[in-house]
């Protein structure tokens, strides 16, 4: 990235000291004094009252959050707290388990994403899923990037630009601009990962999943994919699962922190306990929980 663009992230950035202690690095984007009474950010989708089932067992319990615009939303929590469960359902991909069943309303810009006339992969074009590990499809990286737009029969005046402009948006045009037909397997982990996410973005979504999309990567490339997603935000609404706190509270505008609780019959279910701006969330949360989990006292 040129050094103009990295300024501009800088300024985009304030640093915050967290509580217990904790040095945490969250987006500037929280409503200044002068702010008040303006409208809210917009929301893209909107949970409420949200149940994930997988046959009789209801794995996920009356979640209810807005997905803001241009807006990174971290989910955090221990493992089995159903953070990735939720992020599969705002794309549908539950539905490729067998059983898996959501209640209650998941909207996206005010269409319920569960009507039967709505189609699972129109709604996957528009939001797009970037997984734990990278998953380049064993082709080109001209293929793997133009791969989206063919099988949607998505038109496209010039493929070539495309695949430029969305290897640009994923900050790795310059890297492999020379070495396009070469197989995608033969990158680096870190550039696996941006691969996938401009196979993501070629495809013109509006929303961007990414389940733990760092978790296999170095702490170089870690960064170069931290520093894209905050690029991205500026044109995409992002949803990141992450088990790195400290990455949370680098990248996100808001966080929802998950749990796992079990109820009277002796059943493990996931639960949202508190979500709201990173900075509050780290600094000042509402819950004990919360505290609990960000100072490390459980999780």
């Amino acid at each position: 990235m040129s050094e103009t663009t990295t300024q501009q992230q800088d300024q985009q950035r304030v640093q915050h000291r967290g509580v217990g202690g904790v040095s945490i690095t969250a987006r500037q984007q929280h409503p200044t004094p002068a702010d008040q009474g303006r409208p809210q950010t917009e929301a893209v989708i909107e949970l409420r009252n949200v149940d994930v089932y997988y046959g009789d067992y209801r794995a996920v319990r009356n979640v209810t959050m807005p997905i803001g615009k241009n807006q990174i939303t971290a989910m955090i929590g221990p493992s089995g707290c159903g953070k990735s469960t939720v992020l599969r359902s705002l794309n549908r991909m539950n539905d490729l388990i067998p059983g898996a069943r959501v209640t209650g309303s998941i909207t996206y810009r005010g269409q319920d994403l569960y009507a039967p006339e709505v189609d699972p992969i129109e709604v996957r074009r528009r939001i797009g899923m970037v997984f734990q590990k990278p998953n380049p499809f064993p082709k080109s990286i001209y293929d793997n990037i133009a791969y989206g737009p063919r099988v949607t029969g998505m038109k496209v005046s010039n493929m070539d630009d495309l695949v430029e402009e969305a290897l640009t948006g994923a900050a790795l045009w310059d890297e492999v601009k020379d070495k396009l037909k070469q197989s995608a397997l033969a990158l680096s982990g870190g550039q696996q990962q941006r691969l996938c996410i401009a196979r993501t973005i070629a495809v013109k979504p509006d929303v961007i999943l990414m389940d733990e999309p760092c978790s296999a990567l170095d702490p170089i490339a870690t960064g170069k994919i931290e520093d894209l997603m905050v690029e991205l935000a500026r044109n995409y609404t992002i949803v990141i699962v992450t088990h790195n706190m400290q990455q949370a509270a680098r990248v996100s505008d808001k966080t929802a922190f998950f749990t796992a609780e079990v109820d009277d019959k002796g059943e493990r279910y996931g639960v949202l306990v508190e979500f709201d701006d990173t900075q509050k969330i780290f600094t000042n949360p509402s819950k004990k929980q919360t505290e609990d989990y960000i100072t490390g006292r459980f999780g």
